[in-house]
C-alpha cells in the first residue's frame, strides 16, 4: 500500500487534474456522481423500510452496509463528487492550483450532483408501489428538514471527515479489492451513525417530495442542504486536509 505521504501527493495530483476539467465534464461527471450516490440512498430507504426481524437495528445495519456502493461507483467508475472533492484543498495548500479553480470545481460539481440526484430520485419515485417504502421515503425527507441548524452542521462535519478519509484511504491501496474495502467501512460507519451527507440528501429529500412529503424546495435548501453543506466543507475541506498537509506535506526546498 502507499504511505500517507504518498497518498497526499496522489491527492495533490488529483486536485490538479480535477480542477483542469472543462465545465461540461465537471457537470456531467457531477451528475453521474449524484446518480451513483442516489442508488446508495435508495438502497438505504428500501433496507430500512420494514419487513425485517428487529427491523430498527437490522434494517439500519443492512442499509449502512449497502450504501457504500454509491461511493465505490463514484471512485472506481470515475465521477465527480462534491464532498470527496473537498480534498482539493490539499492541492491548494501546496500551491498547485488557485482558490478560484477549486471554487469553480466545487460549484460546478455541486450543481451537477444536484441535477443527477433529483433526476434519479424522480426515476425511483416512478417505481415505488409499496406503501411501506413510500412512507419510509416520506418520513426520511421530513426528518431531514426537521433538525436544528447547529446539530445538522455538526453531523455534516462528522460525516465528511469519514467520507474524505474513505477517499484518502482508497488511494492507499494499489488493487481493486483494497479500494473497495477502504471505501466500505468509513462510509458504512457514517450512515449507521446517522451523520449528514449533502449529496445523499439531494436524493433523500426530493424522493420524499415526489412521493408526497410535505416538504418545500425552500425547506430542502435552507433547513438541510445549507447547514449540512457547510458542515461537510468544514470536515472535508479543512479538518482532515489541514492536519494531514501539516503532517505529511511536501518539504519545500
Amino acid at each position: 500500500m502507499n504511505t500517507p505521504a504518498e497518498i497526499l501527493n496522489i491527492w495533490i495530483e488529483n486536485g490538479k487534474k480535477k480542477t483542469a476539467l472543462s465545465i461540461l465534464k465537471m457537470l456531467l461527471l457531477g451528475m453521474m456522481a449524484g446518480i451513483f450516490i442516489g442508488f446508495g440512498a435508495y438502497i438505504f430507504i428500501v433496507a430500512t423500510g420494514g419487513g425485517y426481524p428487529d427491523e430498527a437495528l437490522f434494517g439500519k445495519f443492512l442499509g449502512a452496509a449497502l450504501f457504500p456502493c454509491g461511493l465505490m461507483l463514484v471512485i472506481l467508475c470515475g465521477a465527480e463528487l462534491f464532498t470527496g472533492n473537498n480534498l482539493l484543498t490539499l492541492a491548494l495548500f501546496d500551491r498547485q492550483v488557485t482558490f478560484l479553480k477549486v471554487l469553480r470545481n466545487w460549484i460546478t460539481v455541486y450543481i451537477g450532483n444536484l441535477i443527477g440526484s433529483v433526476l434519479i430520485a424522480y426515476l425511483f419515485s416512478l417505481t415505488v408501489n409499496d406503501d411501506v417504502i413510500r412512507n419510509r421515503a416520506m418520513s426520511v425527507a421530513i426528518g431531514k428538514v426537521s433538525g436544528e441548524f447547529i446539530p445538522l452542521m455538526v453531523k455534516g462535519i462528522l460525516c465528511n471527515i469519514l467520507v474524505v478519509l474513505a477517499c484518502w484511504f482508497q488511494a492507499g491501496s494499489r488493487d481493486l479489492t483494497g479500494k473497495v474495502l477502504a471505501i466500505w467501512f468509513p462510509i458504512a460507519a457514517f450512515v449507521f451513525a446517522g451523520f449528514e451527507h449533502s449529496v445523499a440528501n439531494m436524493t433523500y429529500i426530493p424522493l420524499g417530495m415526489f412521493l408526497g412529503a410535505d416538504v418545500s424546495v425552500g425547506d430542502m435548501f435552507l433547513k438541510n442542504l445549507l447547514p449540512v453543506t457547510l458542515g461537510n466543507m468544514i470536515g472535508g475541506a479543512l479538518f482532515v486536509p489541514v492536519i494531514y498537509y501539516i503532517c505529511y506535506g511536501r518539504k519545500k526546498k
